[in-house]
């Protein structure tokens, strides 16, 4: 309880002391302590008259309880860690399988609220038992309720504790059955969500189901390529390119191919990265098949300005790409003119014609450097090793 310390008589005092304010805080507290304190003790009561009303008998009383709470976690930061405690979180979680819809609609959008934003709470509503209780709403949800379902599992995803726990709760499969047939904003919601997982550490926890290719390729076809979402969503189709099945199912989809070529061609930096790799998966894999599909779609000059411009893991990915899809036939073979103009051409685009020369000339050294390295490896394996 806070007690204005200057109603307490001092015990020692001294008639010498000069008149006026004490530097002693305790004894004479600042307004702004004073009404902090007021604040504390307005917002205690508060939290208990919520606690006491999400237990009450009576459901609407519940409803409009819960409807508080998310009204009061969307004050402030300090809010949400003030009304995220066990007698206010439990109830709301308790309200999740309530049959009636006000209820569960309520009591999501509270728990969503006391969520975002705040990684001790994200934690929180997970170790209090909320999940389960998620996970049935994307399966039956109905009427809205799985977007909520789905934007809170989005939500606490975010924080790493929890990601093995939501990895392996059964709600990968559902998110992904969502990405076909969810809403818009269901759809966007479900690939962050997937994303995040994405970053287990222990990679051993996300297992991706094949059926997520084709939407994900139909919503990156509907997508800006430098988007945030086209970066989730060709994060996740490299981590389908790892398995034959996923393979086969990316390059089966109608401009599959070339989707990823122009993301390397357009995308964000990230984008490049992550498409780079769904094309190396595919020629790392089976390269005589898969070269000429690849070669196809025109993507020698976004694989050159890549290994110029691109991340470190992407210029890396773009050298062992170029490096797969060159034909060693001496008939087919690009001539040396012919690369320097395409260099150049790249070069331009990349630092404009004043330092074009110079930028072309790094790209060529760098790739006759490489081709050597990659000659002394194939011809003295061993001391490679």
């Amino acid at each position: 309880m806070c007690q204005n310390p200057s109603s307490v008589p001092d015990p020692n005092p001294s008639p010498s002391a000069s008149p006026g304010p004490s530097r002693n805080p305790d004894r004479n507290p600042s307004p702004g302590a004073e009404e902090r304190c007021r604040g504390d003790l307005k917002k205690q009561a508060l939290v208990e008259d919520l606690a006491r009303r999400l237990s009450s008998g009576d459901a609407a009383v519940r409803v409009q309880a819960a409807r508080d709470v998310r009204r009061f976690a969307r004050a402030s930061v300090k809010s949400r860690s003030a009304f995220a405690v066990a007698s206010i979180v439990h109830p709301l979680i308790a309200m999740l399988p309530s049959p009636d819809h006000d209820a569960r609609e309520a009591a999501l959008l509270a728990l969503l609220n006391l969520a975002v934003r705040n990684e001790g709470n994200k934690d929180k509503i997970v170790k209090s038992g909320a999940l389960p209780h998620l996970v049935e709403l994307l399966r039956s949800g109905k009427n809205g309720l799985r977007d909520l379902a789905t934007a809170a599992v989005l939500t606490l995803s975010a924080s790493a504790p929890n990601k093995p726990t939501i990895a392996t709760s059964g709600a990968v499969p559902l998110l992904v059955q969502i990405l076909t047939a969810g809403s818009i904003q269901g759809r966007v919601d479900a690939v962050t969500a997937l994303y995040n997982l994405s970053s287990c550490e222990d990679t051993s926890n996300f297992i991706l189901p094949s059926e997520a290719v084709k939407p994900l390729l139909t919503l990156l076809k509907d997508c800006k390529r430098y988007s945030k979402f086209a970066e989730k969503a060709t994060g996740l189709l490299e981590i389908l390119s790892r398995t034959e099945e996923g393979r086969n199912l990316i390059s089966e989809f109608d401009g599959g191919i070339l989707m990823l070529v122009e993301t390397i061609e357009e995308g964000s930096l990230l984008s490049a990265e992550y498409a780079a790799g769904v094309l190396l998966s595919f020629c790392s894999s089976c390269r005589e098949k898969c070269r000429e599909l690849i070669l196809k779609e025109g993507p020698i000059p976004g694989l050159m300005l890549l290994t110029a411009e691109g991340t470190k893991k992407a210029r890396e990915r773009a050298h062992n790409l170029l490096e797969l899809l060159r034909d060693d036939s001496k008939k087919k073979r690009v001539a040396s003119k012919d690369l320097e103009i395409l260099v150049y051409d790249i070069a331009t685009r990349v630092d404009g014609p004043v330092k074009a020369a110079v930028t072309a000339k790094r790209i060529m050294e760098d790739m006759v450097r490489r081709d050597k390295e990659l000659t002394f490896t194939k011809l003295h394996p061993r001391r490679c090793q």
